[in-house]
């Protein structure tokens, strides 16, 4: 297998563990315990399922993980095509990961309360989940940067359907702007949902050519034998 091709399967592998743990964690595990309105009925659902809210805890710290390697592939995928927007994927990457592990801490925070109370232990945790949960509304700034320079990678490389290029940037920029409508028009939600779904086709279109596809023939051929950075001789 080409260098290349091995370099974009596995940047596509480590895509979709962010996406499973992702889907697993905040749209599954997550709806089951935290009650919005109901700070007595958080505490009880952390109480009653437990191992639940400790795999909660362990999804976001899995999304950490997944999202790192996969800013860190991406950049070594597309560095040759674009260093600047290879480096803007990896260091926005680098941020969504950064805002997991806060909200990781946040929700193992909620779950130890709940087993050990501090002072209003239903207030406290209702508190924790819902700094957590701003924490990804206020990430969705960096989710759609993200996607940018990923998008424009797709352009200026030709190593995907410039259609995907497109999506990207566009579901980027939607994600961008729904980040803001949700705290500026919090009766708007409906739109600022809308705006995200264009992201949602482009991430997952880029994770199943990936896995499938890798980069288009071309590239390979234009590519060199590896693309791995020659080590510096030693004196």
């Amino acid at each position: 297998m080409h260098a290349l091709t091995r370099t974009a399967r596995m940047t596509g592998l480590f895509y979709l563990g962010n996406a499973i743990t992702g889907v697993l964690g905040f749209l599954i595990v997550r709806p089951q315990l935290f009650a919005a309105d109901d700070p007595d009925a958080t505490l009880a659902n952390l109480l009653t399922h437990e191992s639940l809210a400790r795999s909660g805890v362990a999804l976001e710290l899995g999304m950490v993980v997944t999202q790192t390697l996969a800013a860190v592939w991406f950049y070594r995928l597309f560095r040759t095509a674009d260093t600047a927007a290879a480096s803007g994927i990896a260091v926005f990457g680098l941020v969504n990961a950064t805002v997991g592990l806060m909200s990781a801490a946040l929700l193992a925070t909620a779950v130890g309360i709940s087993a050990d109370p501090v002072g209003d232990a239903a207030a406290n945790v209702q508190v924790l989940y819902l700094v957590s949960d701003n924490l990804w509304g206020v990430g969705a700034l960096f989710f759609g940067l993200w996607l940018i320079p990923m998008g424009w990678c797709v352009l200026r490389s030709g190593w995907m359907p410039r259609t995907l290029g497109w999506v990207l940037v566009g579901g980027g920029a939607g994600y961008v702007l729904s980040a803001f409508l949700r705290y500026l028009a919090p009766d708007a939600q409906v739109i600022a949902e809308a705006l995200a779904y264009p992201a949602s086709v482009g991430e997952f279109w880029m994770v199943g050519y990936l896995l499938v596809r890798g980069v288009r023939r071309h590239a390979l051929d234009e590519a060199p034998p590896t693309v791995h950075t020659p080590t510096p001789a030693t004196s």
